[in-house]
């Protein structure tokens, strides 16, 4: 099938990490501009592909370029519904390729091509030729498949103003439900080569965490094929409709995690908070500080109030790991009415990037919207919390109450040796936490859990005899 490819195509290179000192080019990514998009077309011309910009053999090494690829398919039992689920498969089936790397989605891809794979002589158009195999041969229903491979900058500026027109299309129509209007939530299991325990739970309130799937995506992709990544899981018994905690959900979870979780809630970071995969678009993260939670999305280059960028929280709380207190999730769940319900919606967001913040408008409360700081409006837990108080976020009256109850410092049960001096100086006194359970990860073998416990502190020093 791939003769005419001068390299392998195989599931077993799916997974392959191709590091910076392996690196011949860099296609997209977070340093330059690219998208992918997958759509039903009428008429396709089976087999053409097309490459228009600088190819493989004419770029140069070390140099990152941008990206896009259309695919263009036909077939007579292809539904519109389809387009983002054959399209997120494009992440999977990119990686089958020796020597090309393909992590995320939709406007956020993020490619490499190895040295080796270059020097095999391997061209975009081979590229082209392995997905419309791989493609014709996961979905026999495709009849027709064309292929246009940008890297030329003004093609593939003008390409993702059109795949963010479709994307937003989709993401419309998954807004006119609520899970109190179906029966049927969905599983998603297609990131679990990179992420061996997450489990995607997809409803008509919470998009896939990668944001390329939606509810009827989902039921598109399940009708087709009832055997694939995708599945259906009946709604059944509800536990906590705020929480988002559902009986059969959690079944799904234990059986499709190998038995590593047993209980997601769906709107919450705190508890069990869904699973985190790494495709995630954005990470939503507590800050103790101000019993808070802020928003970071993969295209904010700076740091956090949390003191770290997006990419460090990113591998705390990614590969399918359940982190209390973090939370991958989808830009679009941020327009959903039930996102993060259980923790205040947005009355508990106090930071998030202006960039997100633009793009919520009309979704944001409108009297909130000017009381959450953005990054151009504070960075450090002292710019934030003197912003919320001057515009009288909610968050504050939590504070006051909390302040004006305050409970005895906490007893610190210490095992093991002391580790060395940390301060934390001239932080306001304020509830740090106020959560059920808050694990606090450390180095050295030592694991902090915080139980049904108000935390106050003016300075906090641990030390090492």
């Amino acid at each position: 099938m791939f003769e005419d490819i001068p390299v392998d195509v195989s599931p077993m290179y799916e997974g392959e990490r191709i590091r910076a000192a392996n690196m011949f080019v860099e296609l997209a990514g977070p340093k330059s501009i690219g998208a992918e998009l997958v759509q039903v077309k009428e008429d396709v011309e089976d087999g053409k592909i097309e490459v228009v910009g600088p190819n493989i053999d004419e770029m140069k090494e070390g140099k990152i370029y941008p990206f896009g690829i259309l695919v263009e398919i036909k077939g007579e039992k292809l539904e519109k519904e389809l387009e983002g689920v054959i399209e997120r498969k494009m992440h999977e089936l990119c990686n089958y390729v020796k020597g090309f790397m393909h992590l995320n989605q939709r406007d956020q891809i993020w490619c490499r091509i190895s040295k080796e794979t270059k020097e095999a002589g391997f061209k975009l158009e081979d590229l082209g030729k392995a997905l419309s195999a791989l493609y014709k041969e996961e979905f026999p229903i495709i009849e027709s498949m064309s292929i246009r491979i940008l890297t030329e900058k003004s093609e593939v500026e003008s390409f993702i103003e059109t795949a963010r027109s479709q994307y937003e299309q989709r993401d419309a129509r998954s807004r006119e439900l609520s899970e109190e209007d179906v029966d049927v939530f969905y599983g998603c299991v297609m990131c679990q080569s990179f992420a061996p325990t997450h489990v995607c739970v997809v409803t008509p309130d919470r998009t896939a965490l990668c944001g390329a799937i939606n509810w009827f995506d989902c039921r598109a992709a399940a009708k087709m094929d009832p055997d694939g990544p995708i599945f259906e899981i009946e709604k059944g018994a509800v536990i906590d409709d705020v929480k988002g905690e559902y009986e059969n959900v959690n079944a799904a979870v234990a059986e499709k995690s190998q038995g590593t979780f047993d209980r997601v809630y769906l709107h919450s970071v705190f508890g069990h908070p869904h699973t985190s995969c790494g495709c995630f678009e954005a990470v939503a993260f507590y800050i103790p500080e101000l019993d808070g939670i802020g928003i970071v999305d993969r295209d904010f280059k700076g740091e956090t109030p949390l003191g770290i960028p997006f990419s460090a929280m990113a591998g705390q709380c990614s590969g399918g790991k359940q982190i209390e207190g973090f939370a991958g999730l989808s830009l679009e769940y941020m327009r959903s009415p039930k996102f993060l319900q259980a923790d205040g919606g947005y009355e508990r967001i106090i930071w998030l990037p202006k960039d997100i913040k633009s793009s919520l408008e009309g979704f944001i409360p409108e009297d909130l919207m000017d009381k959450i700081p953005t990054d151009e409006d504070a960075n450090s837990i002292k710019e934030i919390r003197k912003f919320l108080q001057d515009a009288e976020h909610p968050i504050m009256e939590r504070l006051k109450e909390t302040e004006s109850d305050k409970a005895e410092s906490p007893e610190i049960e210490e095992e093991g040796e002391e580790m060395e001096k940390v301060g934390m100086e001239g932080v306001p006194v304020a509830p740090v936490a106020q959560v059920p359970e808050l694990t606090v990860p450390t180095s050295g073998g030592v694991r902090i859990i915080f139980k049904n416990a108000k935390i106050y502190a003016e300075k906090v020093i641990i030390k090492k005899k």
